[in-house]
């Protein structure tokens, strides 16, 4: 799949919509990793090489935004701080699309996720 070999972390907190994305993306080829929220994600990220970063907004302990702002201020571990990042979320009004990747996320995907919407914004972060 278009997916082979890529390391996904997918930082999610409900645990149906986490299920959903690692299921559609292992059989995409994907090595996943999961975290529930942000501090988890960064934790995770301090030894584990990642391509790829699907962040959840709204999480508790630590929102997405957080998390990323840490993770573009390179708190990303053997990371680098320009890992892409795709914003997974039901905020889906334009203004609120643009505050998230003003935010520094390289992409947007609206829940409920669109699989062909999915794997679109993927491969485009990741060749960027």
């Amino acid at each position: 799949g278009p997916c082979k070999g890529l390391r996904i972390m997918v930082v999610e907190d409900n645990k149906a919509n986490s299920t959903f994305l690692n299921r559609f993306l292992s059989k995409q080829g994907a090595d996943l990793y999961n975290a529930e929220n942000g501090q988890q994600a960064l934790q995770l990220l301090e030894n584990t090489r990642i391509d790829i970063i699907l962040m959840d907004i709204q999480m508790p302990v630590m929102d997405g935004r957080e998390a990323t702002k840490r993770i573009r201020s390179g708190q990303s571990g053997i990371n680098p701080s320009t890992l892409p990042i795709i914003a997974v979320s039901a905020y889906a009004m334009k203004h609120e699309q643009e505050h998230i990747l003003a935010g520094g996320m390289d992409g947007f995907v609206a829940k409920p996720v669109q699989t062909h919407e999915l794997l679109s914004a993927i491969s485009i972060a990741v060749n960027k």
